[in-house]
């Protein structure tokens, strides 16, 4: 099925930010100009506190899916990745499959989308900077914008989806 025959997603950036409110998740959000990879974005983010990301949608060659979450200068092997999450072979995700699952378009991936994936077909990967840093930053399901949550925020998010990651220290994997 491609994107645009698929049927739209039950969150976006609208629905989200309503959510959000309705369980009282304080958060900010910053509309900026279109970003589509990490290095295009660097001098919006320098203004805003907390740790940027770079979100990878993934299929493991037995068909799981998988989202990675990280601080946007973390280098992913995704090699050792797939080892330290108990995942094989690692490719990325086709735009059909993350528009299906997470609502989002490439350049838009982001931990947000995880409220689109009722079914609970991706797996949820985040890096231990992430985990530990006190502000995190992503889109809110779309790359026009980034929303910044504290750390309990965004944990109180996680509990409430029911979703909880594979922390992972990528920064101890590289080299």
């Amino acid at each position: 099925m491609t994107p645009d025959l698929a049927p739209e997603p039950a969150f976006d950036r609208e629905t989200l930010t309503a959510w959000l409110a309705e369980h009282g998740v304080a958060h900010t959000t910053h509309d900026h100009p279109a970003v589509f990879r990490v290095e295009e974005g660097l001098d919006l983010k320098a203004d805003l506190p907390g740790a940027h990301t770079k979100n990878l949608f993934l299929k493991d060659h037995k068909g799981r899916l998988w989202l990675i979450s990280a601080r946007q200068d973390t280098v992913i092997d995704l090699k050792r990745a797939a080892a330290a999450m108990g995942a094989g072979r690692l490719s990325f995700g086709n735009e059909a499959l993350m528009w299906e699952t997470l609502g989002v378009r490439p350049g838009s991936v982001t931990a947000l989308g995880l409220i689109n994936d009722v079914e609970r077909r991706v797996t949820f990967v985040l890096d231990r900077r992430l985990w530990d840093a006190d502000i995190v930053n992503f889109h809110p399901l779309t790359n026009t914008a980034t929303t910044s949550l504290e750390q309990a925020a965004f944990r109180r998010v996680l509990a409430v989806w029911e979703r909880e990651p594979i922390v992972v220290d990528f920064g101890a994997l590289a080299g």
